[in-house]
């Protein structure tokens, strides 16, 4: 889906602060919405609240770099400064200063308050009801998103559902999580309702947001809230959709096979683009150009970021079909006709499966590739956990094995006759490997046990330094200094 760049943004404020880089960036030529009144004009409006998922400060860049904090690579790059902001978060040394910290909690604020313009703005319009009701739903599956990204991070966050104008307080105060996590349930139950299946999009509407979108990060929300029931009824409604595991597991990260069977949602990009690579409005992805073994020729840009630690490596069952689909190390397959030396990293291995060869992205800046959010083999394994967390042990035997055959691991019995906890830990170790780079490891690793299995799992690998304070990012200090209203987290 080409996203319109010139939408018409009225009124656009800052969010949570009085003080955003995005103001520079949008228009701001009429301060109302009088003449915004037909369909074209609806569907900009909701294409301009896409736009802020694939911009560096979320999913091309630091959506994907938590798995660094998680654990489970180190940051690698050119050294010296070269990411020190995530290297202070993976080693839980993280200041209020923190240049990543800052970017994750301004990254949703353009989108959502474009989603609250959508929202406000298109029920009033008379146009297709269709067309209305998927405008409307596109908006609250996004508002959702934004939402969930940065109550998972934050915690507490300023709660806004109405578009804001320069009248308006613009230094509100934090909202409690319960409260915040409400309105991303409703916003996610009315986006079920009102939007269309995939197979309805055609052309340049593929990859909009669809029922299984919402359905899938619904059951996401309620696994992170402890709602297992749910939990497993929203995955159940998205298995009903119609969604299949691809049979090469690669195929969810190929440059020219995008929004497969198996995808719910992704951050879409088409390649070519006018736009500077780091401008908002780059169109290309930079996850090939970031991960390239560094002082290689393997993909164009090669920044050798997101190096995967040993103790990853090692975490593997024999005979994974995975490994050699997620990771490049010295004997692996040849990529792209070239061999893998260990000293192309710092650690001995590069991220392999985001990786898209020079004959497709000839340029650093012309990688089409999606970045995935959201797929199908995800959804068994939440389905996998509720069950087993409802004492379902032996129902949650068959959505891990799905997820697990397609990898090449056959034989159930390793999985069969397993105690609760037993299953609980495959399941953990099931999604960590499936899910690998993708940016979910550390949501998943926050949300067990309250919290304690990302200190007990930080800890056995050497992260001493993590305490219970390190489970939430800190309010960046611009934030604070421009809004006196907002209360630091604990312990920063």
């Amino acid at each position: 889906m080409k996203l319109i760049r010139n939408i018409l943004l009225f009124g656009l404020i800052a969010f949570f602060s009085g003080c955003s880089d995005f103001l520079d960036k949008s228009p701001l030529e009429d301060p109302s919405t009088s003449n915004v009144s037909t369909a074209s004009d609806a569907i900009a409006i909701v294409n301009g609240a896409y736009q802020p998922l694939q911009w560096a400060k979320l999913y091309n860049m630091r959506m994907w770099t938590l798995d660094i904090m998680a654990g489970n690579s180190i940051v690698g790059a050119g050294g010296g400064t070269d990411g020190v902001e995530t290297v202070d978060l993976s080693n839980f040394v993280t200041a209020t200063n923190n240049a990543a910290a800052l970017d994750i909690w301004r990254g949703p604020a353009p989108g959502i308050l474009r989603c609250n313009l959508a929202i406000k703005t298109i029920p009033r319009m008379d146009i297709d009801q269709s067309i209305k009701d998927r405008c409307i739903g596109e908006a609250k599956f996004l508002r959702a998103n934004y939402y969930f990204i940065l109550v998972r991070l934050f915690g507490d966050v300023p709660l806004l559902t109405e578009p804001q104008n320069p009248t308006d307080d613009l230094q509100p105060l934090r909202t409690s999580k319960d409260k915040v996590y409400e309105l991303i349930v409703q916003d996610l139950k009315d986006a079920a309702e009102l939007l269309p299946k995939r197979e309805t999009y055609k052309g340049n509407d593929i990859g909009r947001a669809s029922k299984g979108s919402a359905c899938g990060l619904l059951a996401k929300v309620y696994l992170t809230l402890g709602n297992n029931v749910q939990a497993e009824y929203w995955c159940k409604q998205v298995t009903t959709l119609g969604y299949t595991l691809n049979t090469d597991y690669s195929d969810n990260f190929s440059a020219t096979n995008k929004n497969t069977q198996e995808s719910l949602f992704e951050v879409q990009y088409y390649g070519l683009t006018n736009a500077g690579f780091w401008d908002n409005d780059n169109q290309a992805s930079w996850l090939s150009t970031f991960m390239g073994p560094r002082n290689s020729s393997f993909v164009a840009g090669s920044y050798g970021w997101n190096q995967p630690t040993e103790e990853f490596v090692q975490s593997y069952e024999a005979g994974d079909l995975r490994k050699d689909k997620t990771i490049l190390y010295e004997g692996c397959p040849a990529f792209d006709g070239k061999d893998y030396k260990a000293s192309y990293s710092n650690t001995g291995y590069n991220v392999r499966k985001f990786l898209v060869p020079i004959s497709v992205s000839k340029d650093y800046n012309t990688n089409k590739a999606n970045v995935m959010v959201l797929r199908y083999a995800d959804v068994l394994l939440m389905e996998a956990e509720a069950l087993n967390e409802q004492g379902k042990t032996v129902e949650a035997e068959t959505p891990l094995y799905e997820v697990r055959k397609r990898a090449g691991l056959t034989d159930r019995s390793l999985i069969e006759g397993l105690t609760q906890d037993q299953m609980r830990d495959k399941i953990i170790h099931e999604r960590r490997i499936e899910l690998a780079f993708e940016g979910h490891r550390w949501f998943d690793m926050i949300r067990i046990k309250n919290g304690q299995y990302a200190l007990d799992f930080l800890h056995s690998i050497g992260k001493v330094n993590a305490t219970s304070k390190n489970l939430l990012l800190p309010i960046p200090q611009k934030e604070i200094d421009a809004n006196s209203n907002l209360v630091q987290n604990t312990g920063y």
